[in-house]
């Protein structure tokens, strides 16, 4: 598959789908394509392994690509049980470096957008020696601390209150018109560069969102998160930098992961570099994914 291929929907065969034990007995979905350097793809939220599209054709021709769907999205297994003991990042931290035991995969370049983000530095300080070097996008990382709960903040992150209220999967799953309505609210007002949103892509989106458990399982994890994060605006402290080389993509015009929350970095990185990307949002691997194989193959070419 090369680009002429990125409009190919989600199920089309050539993506080259497969399943994989994550942990604790259950089934992960990725896709992988190529051979080489292995290159680890996570996702942010709304989405899946789809968020790669328009990455993995031109990556694929030089590495060996993979891009799991987390537990709880996309075509993995969406175990139904509290979300403190089954959706927080240690655990599907814990799915990922299960998945890379099974492909006997030792070392990747860890790419990650938004909650993948988080759980790539969380695998990059549990087991620092499986990780070459990170690409991280609008990443949310503890340096931006308290500023999350200022007024301004707080009007974007308006949904994780309701992804923690007990009528929201209800409310937004009620039936596919309500998933596509939500999800549409994501899709534009996140997105800087408009039209890198294609229709039928979108549609694809929420098919995906509409599946039974789809929205129950996504908003675990904000669940888990919700219940953790006190303890955790404590606990990590700028003693525990991140020792890979990391190179940070953030988009100038995302609205809920403002590209300011960028300053403190150096605090919580050894070794990075940032780029700021005018006119982009919060969808970097969709809005410019020439910038973001730019620093995935900066990653591929200091080792």
């Amino acid at each position: 598959m090369r680009d002429e291929c990125i409009d190919v929907l989600p199920s089309d065969a050539r993506w080259q789908h497969a399943k994989g034990p994550g942990a604790h007995g259950i089934q992960l979905h990725y896709v992988r394509q190529g051979t080489g350097t292995k290159v680890l793809l996570l996702h942010g939220w709304p989405g899946f392994w789809y968020d790669w599209r328009r990455v993995i054709p031109t990556l694929s021709a030089n590495a060996d690509v993979i891009a799991p769907d987390f537990r709880g999205f996309g075509n993995s297994d969406k175990p139904d049980v509290p979300p403190t003991e089954g959706y927080t990042p240690e655990v599907l931290a814990e799915d990922i470096l299960t998945l890379l035991n099974h492909l006997e995969i030792n070392k990747v370049i860890l790419v990650a957008h938004d909650i993948g983000a988080t759980v790539a530095q969380r695998i990059a300080r549990k087991a620092p020696n499986r990780v070459e070097s990170l690409v991280l996008c609008n990443p949310p990382y503890p340096g931006i601390g308290e500023r999350r709960y200022q007024p301004s903040a707080q009007r974007e992150f308006w949904y994780q209150h309701l992804h923690n209220l007990p009528l929201a999967e209800k409310l937004i799953g009620y039936n596919r018109d309500t998933v596509r309505l939500y999800l549409a609210h994501f899709y534009d007002h996140w997105v800087g560069r408009k039209e890198a949103i294609r229709p039928h892509e979108f549609e694809a989106i929420v098919d995906m969102y509409a599946k039974p458990g789809a929205i129950k399982g996504s908003i675990s994890y904000y669940q888990a998160r919700n219940a953790a994060r006190s303890a955790e605006s404590t606990s990590m402290s700028a003693d525990s930098k991140i020792i890979h080389p990391t190179f940070v993509l953030w988009g100038e015009a995302d609205p809920v992961i403002p590209s300011l929350w960028s300053d403190r970095l150096g605090e919580y990185f050894e070794r990075f570099t940032l780029r700021v990307l005018p006119g982009i949002g919060h969808f970097v691997p969709i809005e410019a994914p020439r910038e973001t194989l730019e620093a995935i193959f900066a990653a591929l070419n200091q080792r």
